[in-house]
């Protein structure tokens, strides 16, 4: 099951970040992150039983279990060089990226001399069964858990420092990644001291090993959620404000509609509508949104003068006084269809205006939520017999 679910989470952070690459390609942070997800997404199928057994019969013995370290070490190579790029200018952070290299390289050498040191009969071994009296298996996982180690610890220290300082969402993801590195690194210096004690002939109880193992399990899809945290949750957002303004949009539709028929020429210039998934875009659903709310609010400041007209006949006839304050959503519909009548047979309309349907705040959604309560009263409204 941890299986499934950390492939899934590296095959959609993968696809987010190359995505992500494809618009800033430029961006040595961005692709330091993706590099290191594409390590770790190679890696990952060779931890496999059918991945392995594909590797070593297409290559030789031992193949997936090198290939996998060694995208292993390519993870953590990567994720430091995150934030050698992320906390210094570029020419710095290529320069000290570049000096990274040399662990990076020395390990992977020593690695790959060693498993080709192991007869190929041992070296199909996991590393529980592993006989780490052999020289050559003992160098492996020391030398390779020695740099992982080493660049999780600098990893977990820049992580650390950076997540004290941010702000949310990215201070979480940061905190993500934080304990998936401490889990990481404890992992790693507990197998470690499991390394020297086997390669010393001291027994290991199998539950120990298991539970270790565990550990780094629970890690690292731990670190890929932190790393896709920040990002998701601005993407979520953005997926509300879009169905806001999309719900917004189609809630002001009866006023609009009633509003553009009596002043067509106050239409706003547009682009020829492209096909529907043109009109589904977030960027077309905002720019939509708020060019109806600015066309509906040019419309009421121009009927005004005719839903004046209309609220004083109504005193008028009722005998009773007039009303203090702006007008109901419930009445200034009503007040609205006269008016819409009135100038539509071109009949006078009052020196006078009257506020309708007027914002609480400043802000363009503080007006859009009162023309929507209009425009749900346009809908729904009784037709004012008066008019």
């Amino acid at each position: 099951m941890l299986s499934i679910i950390l492939g899934i989470v590296l095959a959609l952070a993968l696809v987010w970040k190359v995505s992500q690459l494809v618009k800033a390609p430029s961006d040595k942070p961005l692709q330091a992150v993706t590099l290191c997800i594409v390590c770790a997404a190679c890696s990952y199928p060779l931890g496999l039983a059918a991945g392995a057994r594909l590797a070593d019969s297409l290559i030789g013995a031992g193949t997936a279990k090198l290939l996998q370290n060694l995208f292993l070490l390519g993870t953590v190579y990567f994720l430091q060089c995150f934030f050698l790029f992320a906390t210094s200018d570029r020419v710095t952070g290529r320069s000290r990226a570049r000096r990274e290299l040399i662990p990076l390289g020395i390990t992977a050498l020593v690695a790959t001399l060693a498993m080709l040191a192991t007869p190929a009969g041992e070296r199909s071994h996991t590393y529980a069964t592993a006989d780490m009296q052999a020289p050559p298996i003992a160098i492996f996982y020391v030398a390779a858990g020695l740099y992982l180690v080493y660049s999780l610890g600098m990893a977990l220290r820049w992580t650390l420092r950076y997540a004290r300082m941010a702000s949310r969402p990215l201070a979480t993801g940061l905190w993500l990644i934080a304990a998936a590195l401490a889990a990481m690194v404890l992992a790693g210096s507990l197998r470690e001291v499991l390394n020297v004690m086997r390669w010393l002939g001291s027994p290991v109880p199998t539950p120990v090993i298991v539970g270790v193992k565990l550990l780094l399990d629970l890690a690292i899809p731990l670190f890929v959620m932190g790393i896709i945290y920040p990002a998701s949750v601005s993407r979520w957002a953005s997926i509300r404000l879009w169905w806001h303004h999309r719900r917004m949009y189609q809630r002001l539709a009866p006023l609009w509609t009633a509003l553009h028929q009596a002043f067509p020429e106050d239409a706003l210039n547009r682009s020829a509508p492209g096909g529907w998934r043109e009109r589904l875009r977030m960027h077309q659903v905002h720019r939509c949104y708020y060019r109806r709310v600015i066309e509906c609010r040019d419309g009421l400041v121009r009927l005004s003068p005719y839903i004046a007209k209309a609220e004083s006949d109504a005193v008028e006839s009722s005998g009773a006084s007039a009303p203090v304050g702006p007008l109901t959503p419930q009445v200034a519909a009503r007040r609205l269809r006269v008016a819409l009548r009135a100038h539509a047979a071109g009949e006078p309309a009052s020196t006078q205006a009257v506020p309708v349907a007027m914002p609480s705040g400043d802000g363009l959604d503080d007006d859009a939520r009162q023309l929507a309560a209009l425009s749900d009263a346009l809908q729904t409204a009784a037709p004012d017999r008066r008019g």
